[in-house]
């Protein structure tokens, strides 16, 4: 058997060795209490071996720790056809991506192929400050016939923990999560106890991955949805109507506020109040009536409705005081998503049939274009980081968002890209001092338009159309268990380096702290080293100098 002690951005992709870990600062990880420290052991089993192998950790955090089989997942449109240079394949296939937890000390993995192991380490407590080491025992599975264990080999990962917490991440980061993704693939009741159950497990997880702002399905979003097309219904705030007049119960979003009350999130988005691509129609919206519950409001209702404004006269200033009684955080409202420039006038005439309504709160919607953006038709643009050259050039500070369409030059997820481009997010976000980042797709199991539910074990890209990894970053493990993503625990990691960097400008100053990570004055939102060494020795001079000042 070979195998080899690799850092968490390297991707072990089956056919070569895989670069080994560097010891930065005498540590393979380093970092804060509550930063999850990630390291991987790359092993590749002799052909012919049983391919069962047993795990065991020692050291001072072994009882921190949790190890993860890293395991390949199908990936039909892994890169567009005009990829750069930066991919690790274009080619489709089965690529790494997929944590799964090993419930007891074994494994099992493929011979004659490289395959890893990622581990987690979570110093929360003060006595786990200090460098410790980690040892990580590979042996044989003890077999029936009496062949005992056999060990195969032993690393140790040196890790440092240092005796403080970073603070909070200062920007709002938000992955639209999808209620109806977890009813339909658990095959459970909307809003049954066990929904609430699975509701409040994969908002935990969006947290790990420092999500702090939440789509909620103050009624079902209308977006990714083919027109004419429904998906199911999650709408939280109850509609009545009688004799003509609105009624509202708020129980279910109260009981929604509550559960991200207390995993920590400080802002909520609510539903766009029209469709997405031009805001041309409502959102399925339902009322229940004297004659039962009735599909009021969708595709087949005219954004300008006058029955549709009758609604929002009574629902938003409802829904604004009950927000002001009942959440600390932030609120964000959205009109509609991603409007091209040809849909000005409609997009436009929707907003107006709300204005009103929405004086004094934020709105933000996706928009690249910077003619549009500079109609002040949208308040607070959510740009793409390909486009965003010219605000940047005007001397704005804007929220950026990538999905399926920023495969060129510029950071992503997608599974056939090196972790560096994910994790190099962090400090773009803070060179451009970015007020926030949006993504469209947290848990999307979805095929594009929504058209039919998938199963992301089998299907990472939407039914084909998007590159794999853009629609989801969790997978939905059995008995409701989330399971991570690497680009989940990476895109953590992205975030954990934007909190270090924010600390630190406060300790010291802000030009400071971004050329160390500047790359001498190169560094982009398209522009960008991906020297793996380079990025993590970086995050190590920003946490020696942030001890430092700490320490005057």
């Amino acid at each position: 058997m070979q195998s080899v002690l690799t850092d968490s951005l390297e991707k072990v992709l089956g056919e070569t060795a895989p670069r080994p870990a560097e010891l930065i600062g005498g540590a393979h990880a380093s970092g804060f209490l509550g930063e999850v420290l990630s390291v991987q052991v790359a092993l590749r089993l002799d052909e012919g071996s049983p391919g069962a192998i047993r795990v065991h950790l020692g050291g001072p955090l072994a009882a921190r720790a949790q190890v993860h089989a890293v395991r390949r997942v199908p990936v039909s449109a892994p890169a567009p056809e005009n990829a750069d240079e930066h991919y690790l394949t274009t080619t489709p296939g089965e690529y790494p991506d997929l944590l799964e937890p090993l419930r007891d000390d074994s494994v099992q993995l493929t011979p004659g192929i490289w395959e890893s192991l990622w581990i987690d380490v979570t110093g929360t407590e003060e006595a786990d400050a200090g460098e410790h080491p980690l040892t990580i025992t590979l042996s044989t599975v003890a077999l029936s016939d009496g062949t005992g264990e056999q060990v195969l080999a032993e690393h140790t990962a040196q890790l440092h923990l240092h005796p403080h917490r970073l603070p909070a991440l200062s920007l709002t980061n938000t992955h639209w999560f999808h209620a109806d993704s977890l009813s339909t693939y658990y095959d459970v009741e909307v809003f049954s106890e066990r929904h609430w159950e699975l509701i409040e497990a994969f908002l935990a997880s969006a947290r790990a991955m420092d999500v702090n702002s939440v789509l909620t399905p103050t009624w079902t979003p209308p977006l990714d949805t083919a027109e004419g097309h429904t998906r199911p219904f999650v709408q939280l705030i109850g509609i009545r109507e009688h004799d003509g007049a609105y009624a509202f119960d708020f129980s279910r979003l109260d009981r929604w506020l509550g559960i991200c009350r207390t995993l920590g999130f400080t802002g909520i988005e609510v539903a766009h109040l029209f469709t997405q691509w031009g805001a041309q129609h409502t959102p399925a919206i339902q009322v229940e009536t004297a004659d039962g519950l009735e599909h009021r409001f969708g595709w087949h209702v005219a954004a300008t409705s006058p029955e549709y404004r009758r609604l929002l006269e009574t629902l938003i200033p409802a829904l604004r005081a009950h927000l002001d009684q009942h959440w600390d955080g932030e609120v964000l409202w959205h009109i509609s998503d991603e409007p091209h420039q040809n849909q000005l006038e409609q997009y436009q005439s929707a907003k107006n049939q709300v204005s009103d309504l929405l004086e004094g709160v934020r709105v933000v919607d996706a928009l690249s274009s910077f003619e549009f953006a500079e109609q002040g038709v949208v308040d607070t643009p959510i740009v793409a980081t390909n486009h965003v050259g010219p605000f940047l050039e005007a001397g704005r500070q804007p929220w950026v968002y990538y999905c399926v369409s920023q495969g060129r030059d510029v950071a992503n997820r997608f599974i056939a890209q090196p972790s560096v481009r994910n994790r190099v997010l962090g400090r773009q976000l803070f060179a451009f001092d970015a007020p926030g980042f949006l993504h469209w797709g947290y848990n999307f199991w979805w095929a594009q338009f929504s058209l039919h539910p998938i199963d992301p074990f089998e299907d990472t890209c939407a039914g084909g159309p998007f590159f794999g990894g853009d629609a989801f970053a969790v997978y939905p493990g059995p008995d409701g268990t989330p399971w991570l993503s690497l680009r989940h625990r990476v895109f953590a990691q992205a975030m954990a380096d934007h909190r270090a960097l924010t600390w630190l400008a406060e300790l010291t100053d802000r030009p400071s702290a971004k050329a160390l990570i500047d790359e001498g004055g190169t560094l982009t939102y398209s522009s960008f080293s991906y020297d793996v060494g380079e990025h993590l020795r970086s995050r190590h001079a920003v946490d020696e100098k942030i001890l430092a000042a700490l320490s005057r």
